[in-house]
C-alpha cells in the first residue's frame, strides 16, 4: 500500500504542482505583452489561460499534501526533521501562491494588463518575484523528498 500511496502522491506532486510553476512563471512576461500591446486580443486571452490553469491547478494541489501524509503515515516517518521541514516549506508555498500570486495575477487580467505605467510594469516584476519564491519553495520540496536527511535509504 506504501508504493502505491507513494506513487499517487509522486503523480499528484508531477500533474498538479507541475503546471502551476510552469503557467505562474509565464504570467509576468505574459502580462508585460499586454501592458505593452492592450489591443493584443490573443495577448489578453493568453493571459486569462495561464491564470485559469494557475486556479485550477492550485486547487487540484490539495491532493499532493493529502496523499503526502497519507504516505508519511505508512512509512511511520510523520515526526522526522526532513519531513516536518517538508509540510512547512509547503505550507509556506500553498501560502506565497494564495496570497501573494494569485491576487496579484487576478489583479493584472482584470485591469485587463493595465496601461504602460511604471507601477503596472513594477507589479509584474513583483509578480515575477513572488513567483519565483513560490517555485524556489517547490524546488527546495523536492530536493528534500528525494534526498531525505537520515533516512534509511542511503540517499
Amino acid at each position: 500500500m506504501t508504493k502505491f500511496l507513494l506513487a499517487v502522491h509522486v503523480l499528484a506532486a508531477i500533474v498538479a504542482v507541475g503546471p502551476v510553476t510552469v503557467a505562474a512563471s509565464m504570467f509576468p512576461p505574459a502580462a508585460r505583452r499586454v501592458i505593452e500591446a492592450p489591443d493584443d486580443v490573443r495577448a489578453a486571452e493568453t493571459l486569462q489561460l495561464l491564470h485559469r490553469i494557475c486556479r485550477l491547478y492550485a486547487v487540484v494541489g490539495v491532493v499532493v499534501p493529502v496523499f503526502g501524509f497519507a504516505t508519511a503515515s505508512s512509512m511511520h516517518v510523520l515526526g522526522s526533521a526532513w519531513l516536518i521541514t517538508s509540510i512547512a516549506l509547503t505550507a509556506l508555498a500553498a501560502a506565497v501562491l494564495a496570497a501573494l500570486v494569485l491576487p496579484r495575477q487576478s489583479a493584472l487580467v482584470e485591469g485587463g494588463g493595465g496601461s504602460a505605467d511604471g507601477a503596472t510594469r513594477q507589479a509584474t516584476v513583483r509578480l515575477a518575484m513572488f513567483t519565483g519564491l513560490f517555485n524556489l519553495l517547490w524546488a527546495v520540496v523536492t530536493v528534500l523528498m528525494i534526498v531525505r536527511p537520515g533516512s534509511t535509504t542511503g540517499a
